[in-house]
Protein backbone atom coordinates (compact mmCIF):
# COMPACT_ATOMS: atom_id res chain seq x y z
CA UNK A 1 0.00 0.00 0.00
CA UNK A 2 1.44 3.39 -0.99
CA UNK A 3 1.34 5.92 1.89
CA UNK A 4 2.93 8.11 4.17
CA UNK A 5 3.23 7.20 7.83
CA UNK A 6 3.60 10.39 10.41
CA UNK A 7 4.96 10.14 13.73
CA UNK A 8 6.20 12.00 16.80
CA UNK A 9 3.52 14.34 17.21
CA UNK A 10 2.01 14.52 20.86
CA UNK A 11 2.17 17.50 23.80
CA UNK A 12 5.01 20.04 24.46
CA UNK A 13 5.38 22.71 26.73
CA UNK A 14 5.39 26.50 25.25
CA UNK A 15 9.61 26.99 23.79
CA UNK A 16 10.23 23.34 23.66
CA UNK A 17 10.27 20.99 20.52
CA UNK A 18 9.26 18.58 18.92
CA UNK A 19 10.62 16.40 15.94
CA UNK A 20 7.80 15.09 13.32
CA UNK A 21 8.47 12.40 10.99
CA UNK A 22 7.29 11.17 7.57
CA UNK A 23 8.10 7.95 6.25
CA UNK A 24 7.40 6.33 2.39
CA UNK A 25 5.92 2.86 2.56
CA UNK A 26 5.00 1.64 -0.47
CA UNK A 27 7.04 3.43 -2.66
CA UNK A 28 10.85 5.44 -2.85
CA UNK A 29 10.20 9.40 -1.46
CA UNK A 30 13.60 9.90 -2.68
CA UNK A 31 12.29 11.50 -6.16
CA UNK A 32 9.15 13.47 -4.28
CA UNK A 33 9.32 16.74 -2.81
CA UNK A 34 7.92 16.52 0.13
CA UNK A 35 5.70 19.49 2.16
CA UNK A 36 4.87 19.45 5.51
CA UNK A 37 1.44 21.40 6.38
CA UNK A 38 -1.12 22.35 9.54
CA UNK A 39 -4.39 23.19 9.95
CA UNK A 40 -4.81 24.40 13.46
CA UNK A 41 -8.97 24.47 14.89
CA UNK A 42 -11.55 26.67 14.88
CA UNK A 43 -12.97 29.66 12.54
CA UNK A 44 -11.09 31.29 9.73
CA UNK A 45 -7.84 29.03 10.39
CA UNK A 46 -6.47 28.03 7.20
CA UNK A 47 -4.32 25.17 6.17
CA UNK A 48 -0.80 26.46 6.22
CA UNK A 49 2.28 25.32 4.20
CA UNK A 50 5.13 25.12 6.58
CA UNK A 51 8.09 24.13 4.43
CA UNK A 52 9.08 21.65 1.38
CA UNK A 53 11.92 19.57 0.47
CA UNK A 54 13.20 18.44 -2.83
CA UNK A 55 14.76 15.26 -4.53
CA UNK A 56 17.85 17.05 -4.40
CA UNK A 57 17.50 17.95 -0.57
CA UNK A 58 17.48 21.81 -0.84
CA UNK A 59 14.45 23.40 0.90
CA UNK A 60 12.06 26.44 1.21
CA UNK A 61 10.59 27.57 4.44
CA UNK A 62 7.12 28.90 3.12
CA UNK A 63 5.99 29.55 6.88
CA UNK A 64 6.71 33.08 7.60
CA UNK A 65 6.07 32.16 11.30
CA UNK A 66 8.04 29.38 11.65
CA UNK A 67 11.49 30.95 10.05
CA UNK A 68 14.26 30.34 12.15
CA UNK A 69 12.18 28.04 14.38
CA UNK A 70 11.31 24.84 12.18
CA UNK A 71 13.58 22.68 9.83
CA UNK A 72 12.64 20.49 7.22
CA UNK A 73 15.42 17.64 6.00
CA UNK A 74 15.34 14.07 4.63
CA UNK A 75 17.33 10.54 5.06
CA UNK A 76 17.94 9.38 2.25
CA UNK A 77 18.45 6.03 3.42
CA UNK A 78 15.56 5.89 5.74
CA UNK A 79 13.36 7.13 2.92
CA UNK A 80 11.82 9.65 5.43
CA UNK A 81 11.22 13.49 5.86
CA UNK A 82 11.34 15.04 9.09
CA UNK A 83 10.31 18.72 10.65
CA UNK A 84 12.44 19.98 13.29
CA UNK A 85 9.96 22.22 15.27
CA UNK A 86 11.75 24.38 18.24
CA UNK A 87 10.28 26.88 20.33
CA UNK A 88 7.10 26.05 20.19
CA UNK A 89 3.76 28.44 20.65
CA UNK A 90 0.58 28.00 22.14
CA UNK A 91 -0.90 28.79 18.71
CA UNK A 92 0.83 26.51 16.96
CA UNK A 93 -1.41 23.57 18.09
CA UNK A 94 -2.82 22.12 15.21
CA UNK A 95 -2.85 18.64 13.22
CA UNK A 96 0.53 18.64 11.05
CA UNK A 97 0.94 16.47 8.07
CA UNK A 98 3.00 15.76 5.29
CA UNK A 99 2.30 15.34 1.30
CA UNK A 100 3.76 13.97 -1.58
CA UNK A 101 1.88 16.79 -3.58
CA UNK A 102 3.11 15.36 -7.12
CA UNK A 103 1.60 11.76 -6.27
CA UNK A 104 -1.72 13.46 -4.18
CA UNK A 105 -0.54 11.23 -1.29
CA UNK A 106 -0.87 12.82 2.41
CA UNK A 107 -0.17 11.69 5.31
CA UNK A 108 -2.77 10.40 8.07
CA UNK A 109 -1.83 13.97 10.73
CA UNK A 110 -0.83 14.05 13.42
CA UNK A 111 -1.96 16.30 16.41
CA UNK A 112 0.90 18.55 18.15
CA UNK A 113 -0.13 20.65 21.24
CA UNK A 114 1.34 23.32 22.91
CA UNK A 115 0.20 23.88 26.25
CA UNK A 116 1.38 24.64 29.60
Amino acid sequence: QVQLVESGGGWVQPGGSLRRSCAASGFASSSDAISWYRQAQGPGKERELLATIFPDGTSTNDGDSVKGRFTISRDYAKDAVYLQMNSLKLEETAVYFCVASCRGLWGQGTQVTVSS
